[in-house]
């Protein structure tokens, strides 16, 4: 058997997401607890009470990445160990802790900084596309200026970024071309799309002064669907994921392919379980979004195991 841990990324965040760790587990408490010292901002406030900010990529990202940590602290105690890690977008920052590339503190810090240059590049859309084959949405999207490919999520679902105006064209043209559906999706910026260009290079500055460690167990990147070792690609591939486009299903196949057959996703929601079912029916998949599942799904495994 080997085990992946997946973490989710934007637009699974909910309110409340990670209250029963808050409340059961010291050390998952402690992680957000640190985000106010870290960044000022009080992560119980804007996760646990009835706030906007949440879904506000300048916070969605802080909460997120908290939430993950904390979940994860409390998974480490059952004795449940992750073979190799991924995240989707956001996510790749929860797995960089796993991986042991950087700190609790600093997954914080950096997603702080991305959150804010991500939030200041105002206008954009993304699409997803249902039911039509990659190649062709890529080489429809390639020859629209100003869209671009930004989530390869799984056979028959692909999101595409841009310009509000370059990504309808690409919808018509792609509907025209064979799509089931088009259907515009509901956030604030262009992700994963030429526009947020600037927002990467500014993260550059911001990682140069990270000490990225050695890894510990290995991670696939979202910008080409690699297993990564070597924790000198990592700042490299965290520039330029954030306009690159994110590989998930090949990631999900990558990992197959090195003998994954147990996918955990921790984090609220079930939307990377989804993706995977659709990807390779046969590996098994668990969930871990409330404190009473850690025990649940992990003595399952280690039980297997």
């Amino acid at each position: 058997m080997k085990i992946a841990f997946l973490f989710p990324g934007q637009g699974a965040q909910k309110q409340n997401m990670g209250k029963s760790f808050y409340e059961n587990d010291a050390d998952s408490r402690a992680v957000f607890d640190s985000v106010k010292t870290v960044t000022g901002i009080d992560a119980c406030d804007l996760i646990f009470k009835d706030n906007d900010e949440l879904n506000n990529t300048r916070y969605t990202q802080i909460a997120m990445v908290a939430t993950g940590i904390a979940m994860l602290k409390a998974v480490e105690k059952t004795g449940l160990k992750a073979d190799i890690c991924a995240g989707l977008s956001l996510g790749e920052y929860e797995a960089l802790y796993l991986s042991g590339a950087i700190s609790a503190d600093d997954a914080i810090a950096i997603v702080d900084k991305r959150g804010q240059y991500m939030s200041e590049i105002k206008g954009g859309a993304m699409s997803a596309v249902l039911s039509l084959d990659n190649d062709t949405i890529k080489s429809i999207v390639d020859n629209i200026d100003g869209c671009w490919v930004a989530n390869y999520n799984c056979p028959g679902q692909t999101v595409i970024s841009g310009t509000k105006e370059a990504v309808a064209l690409a919808g018509k043209k792609l509907k025209e071309a064979g799509a089931k559906r088009v259907l515009p999706l509901k956030v604030s910026g262009a992700f994963h799309s030429g526009l947020m260009k600037e927002a990467g290079q500014k993260l550059a500055k911001v990682l140069d002064d990270i000490k990225i460690k050695d890894i510990q167990i290995p991670y696939v990147a979202n910008v080409n669907a690699q297993i990564v070792t070597d924790k000198d690609e990592i700042k490299k591939n965290l520039i330029e994921q954030v306009s690159g486009s994110v590989h998930l299903e090949q990631s999900i196949r990558k990992m197959i392919e090195w003998g994954v057959d147990t996918f955990v996703e921790i984090g609220p929601g079930k939307t990377m379980a989804g993706f995977i079912k659709k990807i390779d029916s046969q590996v098994k998949i668990f969930n871990i979004e409330e404190y009473a599942d850690v025990e649940n799904v992990c003595s399952r495994i280690l039980e297997a195991r």
